[in-house]
């Protein structure tokens, strides 16, 4: 095959697509921005009519850059939250993000009565108000309507290629949470109506390993890409990531430092025991299941420390070097709606301790740096990561930042350059479903190794003993 094949990602706040030339180099990308609302306290909203037509923009851009032919696209999109389309795709209300709060009082019962523990321990997937089994309980109480009016109650990505191509169907990935059973890789209907929601089960969309169908005519007119071409679902962003990155052996890991910090590692085995969070992500191979920890504490909670100093990213690097370590205490969850891994406390809130007037505004940054890196390690060490370890994403484009990871994690950290992770998987997965998944597509990365892990050891003991001591307040 030597044609070009398109990876599109979807994400929370832009959209972005890259074009591959047969030995995996980006000839190409495009992005546009999307909006998230703020809809009331805790809510947030995306408009899937304008995230579609953000993926239609990428798509045309690339087409009119272009010399040759294009062979297929993969999508892949943020996973989480709820998507209700009528049954042309087109949707019925405003999705909901996986970083909405709305649900969080029907968690709260969950967790009560233990049916949340109940589902982790049958499907390694624990609920989050932004995922899609709180959500759906909460619009079966508060707004039926919608839901009498839907179709499918879908994740992003599914949305996009049912617009593209008329397909309604989800992959394995996207339907693990909540009710995927990993062993069967099908629905478990069982925990659907533990959760009440068995009169709704019509909605769930057929699961399908690989996704796949022809773009069609309408989709064609809109994109300039021929109708007919091959459009994958691939895995959400997550394993899409993985996939990108090149992770191939159980016990490896990949680092995510995004809106999400993004913890995953890859099984070849279930394992529902310990602390009940996080995720256990069936993938399009049989035996192999991503352990994943996506925490809330990402570039979002530093992007709004930041904004707090009056500092940009561009000021992170001269940020992190002026910042005294150790100084302070920062417990990043900032997040309306909390904490969900290593641990779910959807009330969970933000501290900074130890604060005193002779602290510079680089000592808060530094120190929210270091937090996130220690709640990595968190949450790479309930994943059990054992083997070599990727990081990907914005964060750890300042070097800084990557030496902190290092330091903190004590172990090697590869880092890829550039944020086309996600759309390298998705064209990866695009590409072994038409044809079959090439060599030598893995990125060059470069290695930080630990220099300082000493300095950090103390501080991740402390970090994890306020948590302890906080965790009963949140509750």
């Amino acid at each position: 095959m030597n044609e070009i094949v398109i990876g599109v990602d979807a994400g929370t706040t832009v959209t972005k697509a890259v074009a591959f030339d047969p030995a995996g180099v980006a000839l190409a990308r495009a992005a546009r921005p999307t909006v998230l609302h703020r809809a009331g306290d805790g809510r947030y909203e995306q408009d899937a009519g304008a995230v579609y037509g953000s993926v239609v923009e990428v798509l045309r851009e690339l087409r009119q850059r272009l010399p040759n032919p294009v062979a297929a696209v993969g999508i892949t999109a943020q996973g989480d939250g709820l998507w209700l389309l009528d049954r042309d795709g087109e949707p019925v209300r405003p999705a909901i993000s996986w970083l909405d709060a709305r649900a969080t009082p029907i968690l709260d019962r969950w967790t009560a009565d233990g049916l949340a523990e109940r589902a982790y321990r049958r499907t390694g997937n624990y609920p989050f108000p932004g995922s899609a089994g709180p959500l759906l309980a909460w619009l079966d109480a508060h707004e039926p309507a919608a839901l009498d009016r839907a179709a499918t109650a879908g994740y992003c990505k599914d949305m996009v290629v049912q617009r593209l191509t008329g397909l309604r169907a989800t992959d394995p990935s996207d339907a693990s949470a909540p009710f995927l059973d990993p062993h069967t890789r099908g629905y478990a209907d069982d925990l659907i109506a533990a959760c009440g929601l068995e009169h709704r089960r019509k909605l769930l969309a057929p699961v399908l390993d690989a996704p796949h169908a022809p773009l069609s005519a309408a989709a064609a007119a809109h994109t300039g890409l021929p109708a007919g071409l091959p459009v994958v679902g691939a895995p959400y962003d997550l394993p899409a990531s993985a996939w990108g990155a090149g992770v191939r052996s159980p016990g490896d890991g990949l680092l995510t430092v995004g809106t999400t910090l993004a913890c995953q590692v890859l099984r070849d085995a279930v394992d529902t025991g310990g602390e009940p969070a996080g995720l256990t992500l069936s993938t399009w191979q049989p035996g192999r299941w991503l352990r994943a920890l996506p925490a809330m504490v990402g570039t979002a909670a530093l992007d709004w420390v930041l904004r707090l100093v009056g500092a940009t990213v561009a000021d992170l690097p001269a940020l992190l070097d002026a910042g005294r370590s150790g100084e302070l205490t920062v417990l990043p969850f900032f997040a309306e709606a909390g904490e969900r891994a290593p641990f779910v406390a959807p009330r969970a809130r933000g501290r900074i301790d130890g604060l005193h007037l002779g602290h510079a505004p680089a000592d808060v940054v530094r120190a929210t740096c270091e937090a996130i890196a220690y709640s990595a390690r968190h949450c790479l060490t309930a994943a059990e990561l054992t083997g070599a370890l990727t990081a990907c994403g914005g964060g750890v484009a300042a070097q800084g930042w990557a030496q902190i990871f290092a330091d903190v994690l004590d172990r090697p950290v590869r880092v890829l350059a550039g944020e086309e992770i996600g759309a390298r998987g998705a064209a990866l997965a695009a590409l072994s479903t038409v044809a079959a998944e090439p060599a030598g597509w893995t990125l060059a990365g470069r290695i930080f190794e630990p220099v300082a892990p000493d300095r950090y050891a103390a501080g991740y003991d402390r970090y994890l003993a306020q948590i302890a001591q906080a965790r009963p307040n949140w509750s």
